[in-house]
């Protein structure tokens, strides 16, 4: 009886959870603007909701009463996601709950505005307040002595410590920039070129998320200003963005979403804890497999030449050789979402340095963007123009997402042990995605990742679907190969 009540509260909890997710994404997708205030109070009051039931006394009396020794391993981890989420909560005020989720709508229109005004000074107030807002919750949640940003980064990384996560992330550093060294006196290879109309880029898109096994009767395609992906199980919804110099932003954008909604769609139950994502490191390393793995792939081109050239024309290349190459051009550029390979876990390095500064009270919201410009320029060797090609580029901060920045490289870190399983468990691997045959890769992402919900935590969910603990060895063996042999060095 305790176990039925039990679940029953969670379901009806994820379902509001659920729907403050469709306010999101309506936010984002198809809102009007005079809407965005109300639109933070709607949020305010669901965060308050979500709150007060996930603080439900009832919850540790229900768990009480559950006799555990015949129960499912399933049933097992969504009793104890519960007490997890429980206790979280309860160590947060109400009131912050409420007006960090008010704040992050407030911020977000308020970011949208500043980015396209390129001045960082409209949003830095409101920065500032998620700012504050996210160190008092750190604090609620931290032990005295504890570093502030690790009750952050637990929220979407669950068990991890910026004292083990920044070793792993910080050894990619090396390695990626001696490539990048190696690959800069190299010729760059050409880019696609014409003109690549939004309707043919979407309709192009929306066939390989088919391809991909997306399930449009599960899910739908939007155009936004920042790409994401929202909702599970039989509701989940992408967003892409167009730009008609360049087909390939589109193409890979709506790869790195479907990633996203596989997983979703994948999702063994939509409600129960114990059946959502690992961990944001696992989301994002199906994301990134998709997209990099294979969909910059060598193999893929041979597909993609045809099936480009069929949709578009003429597209500036002529060969799968040159499509391949134009993909995986190498070239320092400011924006996180198009950066190669070899650039992107830079991006997000300092990102993650950025935010732990500003969460610990090391870097102050007034002295940002300044700091950004010359650390990119430290990192990058370029000096950022604007702050739309720097410090306002990315959506997360507007909406308090603080401690997200780091599951990139995780998901890259992920991505790439995952491929390598994958490659001796499907000897087929290549000839599959030369003819765009993916329903054996996704089943195998399904068996390994998707179905198995949060029963593991991420590290362990990787190694068991691996059978070797994650590292960063594949990761950099896999960047090392491809490149060397691209560029020939």
């Amino acid at each position: 009886m305790s176990l039925s009540l039990l679940l029953d509260h969670l379901k009806q909890t994820a379902a509001l959870g659920q729907v403050a997710g469709l306010l999101s994404w309506d936010q984002e997708a198809v809102m009007p603007k005079r809407g965005a205030a109300q639109r933070a109070e709607q949020a305010g009051a669901m965060a308050a909701v979500i709150h007060n039931r996930n603080t439900d006394p009832r919850i540790p009396e229900w768990i009480a009463g559950i006799d555990r020794s015949a129960l499912s391993a399933f049933d097992t981890c969504n009793i104890d996601e519960a007490l997890r989420v429980h206790q979280r909560a309860t160590k947060i005020p109400a009131r912050l709950a409420e007006e960090s989720a008010r704040a992050a709508s407030e911020g977000h229109r308020i970011w949208a505005a500043a980015r396209e005004e390129k001045d960082f000074g409209l949003f830095a107030p409101a920065l500032k307040r998620n700012i504050d807002l996210k160190r008092e919750e750190a604090a609620c949640l931290t032990e005295p002595g504890a570093e502030l940003y690790d009750a952050l980064l637990d929220e979407f990384e669950p068990g991890a410590r910026t004292a083990e996560l920044l070793p792993l992330l910080e050894s990619l550093r090396p390695p990626l920039v001696a490539l990048r060294e190696k690959i800069a006196g190299k010729p760059k290879p050409n880019p696609l070129s014409g003109h690549f109309l939004a309707a043919g880029q979407l309709a192009f898109a929306a066939d390989i998320a088919a391809r991909l096994g997306y399930d449009f009767d599960a899910g739908r395609i939007d155009t936004v200003v920042h790409p994401f992906c929202s909702g599970t199980g039989g509701d989940v919804r992408i967003t892409t963005r167009t730009d008609e110099a360049d087909p390939l932003n589109c193409l890979y954008t709506t790869m790195h979403e479907v990633g996203h909604a596989l997983y979703a769609q994948g999702a063994p139950d939509p409600f129960l804890p114990a059946a959502d994502y690992c961990s944001m490191g696992v989301h994002e390393s199906q994301s990134r497999f998709w997209e990099n793995q294979i969909g910059r792939s060598r193999v893929y081109a041979e597909w993609l030449y045809p099936a480009m050239s069929k949709a578009f024309g003429d597209i500036g290349v002529d060969s799968p050789d040159a499509l391949y190459a134009a993909v995986n051009r190498v070239e320092t550029g400011f924006i996180r979402t198009e950066a190669d390979e070899v650039h992107y876990n830079l991006h997000v390095l300092l990102r993650f340095e950025l935010e732990r500064e500003l969460i610990s009270g090391a870097l102050e919201v007034e002295d940002l963007e300044q700091v950004w410009n010359t650390r990119f320029k430290r990192d990058f060797g370029l000096d950022v123009p604007d702050p739309s090609l720097g410090v306002l580029q990315d959506v997360h901060w507007s909406a308090g997402l603080f401690g997200y920045f780091p599951t990139y490289s995780l998901g890259n870190l992920y991505a790439a042990c995952l491929d390598k399983a994958m490659r001796t468990d499907l000897p087929d691997r290549d000839e599959m995605v030369r003819s765009s045959q993916m329903q054996p890769i996704l089943d195998w992402l399904r068996q390994k990742i998707h179905g198995q919900g949060r029963l593991l935590p991420a590290p362990r969910l990787v190694e068991q679907a691996t059978g070797q603990v994650p590292s960063a060895a594949p990761l950099i063996e896999y960047l090392d190969e491809k490149f060397t042999r691209l560029y020939d060095l």
